[in-house]
């Protein structure tokens, strides 16, 4: 097929979803099942309408910077601190029992331990941006549940950045497990110089400028792109991930007055990449591999889905 410009694909995907999300709705689904449908469909492996479908997923990364770093405006700094205390102890045991569940489970059908291990590091971890996503439109939108699942996402975040390092590490050193420690403890260390760095940037730079040129809107919405983008980026560079640097930037001016007005500002921006990154998602599947795949993953997520809600009713609990 004739390749299609970035103007058609975007026809085709903005279009086709208006479309798939009305027929959602009214089955009473989530709307994000719909993007995801579409890049299924026709996206390489379906019928192969739109085949960039790695560059639509770079761009698409910005809606998953853009998400966390207005969810971090959101939120007061002690208030996360407080909540990330708790969730602690909650999201490193449930994560272990996962990756228990899901290693076993490779185990049973015949798959290697790498491969097994593999599995069970997958079924440790949510999805930080399709929970987040959800979370206005549940139950959990009230202020001090929705604090402590956001606290248990990023943890997992953290924990699956440690996780990626050490496997990482397994085939990048004669000596990987030195390389895997090493990169671990530097991660661990330049976290929070992060931290340090970005708040006091904000407090003798960006605020300063935020006050001086309030009136200057364009102006406001520029700095505030390019400061959220920068962390991110900067995050990314010393070995975190852009999510938690977005993350952190948010959370910086989340106590400056005009916090909540860039946060409207920016949500449409954020929503108009949040469709590339789920149509993205839906057109990596493959699914010609379905057939060899379908029985452990079934069992796989029929497991989680019964266990999940059990294993951390009774850790809330306690």
């Amino acid at each position: 097929m004739e390749h299609l410009s970035i103007v058609n694909s975007f026809f085709l995907i903005f279009s086709g979803a208006a479309i798939l999300a009305s027929i959602v709705l009214y089955t009473r689904q989530p709307i994000i099942v719909a993007y995801i449908a579409l890049g299924a469909l026709i996206g390489p492996y379906g019928l192969h309408y739109v085949s960039d479908a790695h560059l639509l997923s770079e761009i698409a990364e910005i809606g998953i910077i853009f998400l966390l770093f207005l969810l971090g405006l959101d939120m007061q700094p002690k208030s996360l601190m407080h909540m990330l205390r708790k969730a602690t102890l909650v999201a490193i045991v449930s994560s272990l029992a996962f990756a228990f569940t899901g290693f076993m489970i490779g185990k049973g059908f015949g798959y290697s331990s790498q491969e097994s291990v593999i599995i069970g590091c997958a079924m440790m971890f949510s999805s930080t941006i399709i929970g987040i996503k959800l979370l206005p439109t549940t139950v959990l939108h009230h202020r001090h549940v929705g604090e402590l699942v956001v606290g248990m996402l990023l943890l997992q975040d953290l924990v699956a950045i440690v996780v990626l390092l050490i496997l990482g590490g397994s085939g990048t050193s004669a000596d990987p497990d030195s390389n895997s420690i090493f990169s671990f403890v530097k991660t661990m260390l330049t976290l929070p110089l992060l931290i340090f760095v970005v708040f006091a940037t904000v407090k003798h730079v960006i605020l300063k400028l935020i006050s001086k040129f309030d009136r200057f809107h364009e102006y406001i919405f520029l700095l505030t792109i390019g400061w959220c983008l920068g962390v991110a980026e900067l995050a990314h560079y010393i070995g975190l991930s852009s999510e938690i640097g977005a993350f952190i930037a948010g959370i910086s001016i989340a106590t400056s007055p005009i916090a909540q007005y860039i946060a409207e500002h920016l949500k449409p921006l954020r929503d108009f990449f949040l469709v590339l990154f789920f149509f993205s998602l839906g057109a990596s599947f493959n699914l010609g591999l379905l057939a060899d795949v379908i029985l452990p993953s079934l069992l796989l997520a029929g497991l989680i889905i019964v266990i999940k809600p059990v294993i951390f009713r009774w850790l809330l609990t306690r």
